[in-house]
């Protein structure tokens, strides 16, 4: 019966439609190479085309595409191995729900043993710093390469199984986009596996390779180079505690697992997300006591945003009775959800995205203030999220209607108070 509910042709198309999405196709690892080229430049400056371009054939390293398969294999063992607990995603169109294992602190704890194990056998850790830009080719085409076979594959899924973003009927575009919701081959849910292991993990593990560099080659890691490691390892950490978070998020809700999702997961998060400690290996930074305290403190009131207004929304949603969200004030809607219009949602309507900035903001200030480059993360991460606000206004308008109105004449302001 769940086979033959069909998912209607996607009408609304984004990124300029198949047009935008050849674009991306080439715009977004061409900009994750220019970056880096950039940051291995003398002067940093991202206006001016970095020089000598490398050869094509130097980019091509097969150790590193067998290491970042290793990485991946790794983690995928570790999901599926039989611990941590399995929670039910939300209701899909077909009125069934999906399990979902719940591990990833545990896979991140093992990782970072593992790190740990590699730097008392003093396994050259630096490597992955001198072949950064060969890694980072590697990783574009393990992206390219999983987005055909989930495209292949989506071609023979039922149609309930398809993304209601994905399915224009556009090879391109839902090549693109991701033209099935949730691909699993068998119970491993590729989408929900790439998320938050391989990449995020990832991440913290490549931050330990630079910092291992930049002790290297100074004897001592920088206070710079330890601020924004520690920074972004708690964040990754916070993910993955947090991990059940993530079934309610519009990546695994709405879109579906092609080459904008596999890409940016296992190759955006991890080669420019890293970009601060990239940047600081070869562009050290002198940092006072007394900034790296106030930078401190910045983080610190991003994060308390971040994961309060995240928690207080995954509490109200899992028990709308709970103690701690029972007393917010709520608007009731037609579907029988209610939004809430106070708290840290009465405040802005995605306080969630406004730690997110601070803290990227954080992250960035140790890099000084003398380039633009390492600033990337806080310019593209705003572009997203204002990306990101548009789409989830426009779905919850349709979803709620008159409440939603209601919703946002309560909550005049999106993202920054007083200001967005």
């Amino acid at each position: 019966m769940a086979n033959k509910i069909k998912t209607p042709r996607t009408k609304e198309l984004e990124f300029g439609g198949p047009i935008g999405a050849l674009l991306l196709l080439v715009v977004l690892p061409g900009t994750v190479l220019y970056l880096l080229l950039t940051c291995n430049t003398d002067d940093a400056s991202v206006f001016q085309v970095p020089s000598p371009l490398p050869q094509l054939q130097s980019l091509w390293n097969p150790f590193a595409l067998t290491l970042l398969l290793g990485w991946v294999a790794l983690q995928a063992v570790l999901y599926m191995l039989p611990m941590g607990s399995i929670v039910e995603g939300i209701t899909l169109r077909d009125n069934t729900r999906l399990e979902y294992k719940i591990n990833a602190f545990y896979a991140f704890l093992v990782s970072a043993l593992l790190a740990g194990v590699a730097f008392m056998v003093q396994l050259p850790l630096s490597y992955v710093y001198d072949h950064f830009l060969e890694f980072a080719v590697a990783s574009a085409i393990i992206s390219l390469a999983l987005s055909i076979f989930l495209y292949v594959k989506s071609l023979a899924a039922p149609e309930s199984s398809l993304a209601p973003g994905g399915n224009s009927g556009n090879p391109l575009y839902d090549f693109f986009i991701g033209h099935e919701l949730n691909p699993r081959v068998g119970s491993f849910d590729l989408k929900y596996f790439c998320e938050l292991r391989p990449g995020l993990i990832g991440w913290s593990l490549i931050n330990l390779c630079f910092l291992m560099k930049d002790i290297e080659l100074r004897g001592t890691a920088s206070l710079s180079m330890l601020l924004v490691c520690g920074f972004q390892a708690l964040y990754v950490m916070d993910a993955m505690w947090h991990e059940e978070a993530i079934l309610t998020t519009m990546d695994i809700v709405h879109d579906g697992f092609g080459f904008m999702l596999a890409f940016g997961d296992l190759c955006w998060v991890p080669f420019t997300y890293s970009l601060q400690a990239y940047f600081l290996v070869r562009h050290p930074q002198e940092l006072s006591s007394l900034a790296a305290l106030g930078i401190v403190l910045l983080n610190a009131i991003g994060y308390i945003i971040f994961r309060g207004s995240n928690s207080q929304k995954n509490t109200f949603r899992r028990n709308p009775s709970d103690p701690s969200v029972a007393g917010l004030e709520t608007i009731p809607t037609a579907t029988g959800k209610r939004l809430l219009v106070s708290g840290w949602w009465g405040l802005v309507r995605h306080p969630n995205y406004l730690g997110d900035l601070i803290m990227a903001l954080a992250w960035s200030l140790p890099c000084g203030l003398g380039h633009i480059l390492p600033y990337f993360y806080v310019i593209y991460f705003t572009f997203l999220l204002v990306h990101r606000e548009a789409r989830d206004e426009h779905l919850c308008l349709k979803k709620y209607g008159l409440a939603w109105q209601e919703y946002c004449r309560r909550v005049p302001y999106r993202i920054f108070p007083y200001i967005y």
